[in-house]
This record gives structure tokens, sequence and C-alpha cells, in this order.
């Protein structure tokens, strides 16, 4: 079966369409090498997908005839993606909440000063 077939009959993406340029644009790699839309995929074959700033990595178990609904999924494929990965991305988003809330503009000078404040330099580390 196909790459992006195979990513579309396993729920990975919403459209046949959209795993193709998916693996187009090189987001996915097969046994560490990256994959043409056309590359056939086969039962022990390791699948490395990059989605929302996570690698998922997958083993096909078994290749399905045709798309499987959402509780059949695991009988096919097993995700070996670490925990560090979700963990990591859940640090991305508190970080990007933590400090200013989106809409609120630039940074104000007092902001400005605080954040100085953070950063340490080199220069008085040394003296």
């Amino acid at each position: 079966m196909r790459i992006d077939k195979y990513l579309w009959c396993t729920r990975y993406y919403k459209t046949r369409s959209i795993a193709t340029d998916a693996v187009k644009k090189g987001h996915i790699t097969v046994n560490g090498q990256q994959a043409k839309p056309s590359r056939d995929v086969f039962a022990g074959d390791k699948i490395t997908v990059r989605k929302d700033q996570i690698n998922y990595v997958l083993l096909v178990l078994d290749v399905p005839q045709n798309r499987v609904g959402p509780k059949l999924v695991d009988l096919y494929r097993k995700d070996e993606t670490p925990a560090e990965a979700f963990e990591h991305l859940e640090l991305l988003r508190l970080s990007k909440e933590h400090y200013r809330a989106k809409g609120q503009g630039r940074p104000t000078k007092k902001d400005r000063r605080d954040i100085d404040g953070y950063v340490i330099d080199d220069e008085d580390e040394t003296e």
C-alpha cells in the first residue's frame, strides 16, 4: 500500500490529498529515508511523521484493506512516540502563554526592563 494511503487509512490525516502533500513536503520518513507518496509500506516498517511540531514514530504491524475506524487503528500500527515529545509541546504552549496574552501588543518600557533583569550578561559572570 502507498505511504499516503496508509497514513490516511490509519487516520493520521483527514484526507488522502493532505497526506500526499505532507509526504511531498518531506514530513514523512520510512526506515530513516525520505519517502515519496508512491512508496510502498510493508509490515515491520518504521515511519516517522512530523505533525504539529511532534515527531510521531509508528511501527507498521499490518496493512489495512481500506480506511479503518478509530477503534481498529491499533491493529495496524504501534505508536512508539517518546513521551518527551509531548512534554516538549506542552512546554512550548505554556511558554507562549506565560508572558503576554495574545493581542496585547508590544511590550512596555517596564516589561522590557523586567526582561533585561532576567538576562545574565557574560561580562558580569567573569568579574
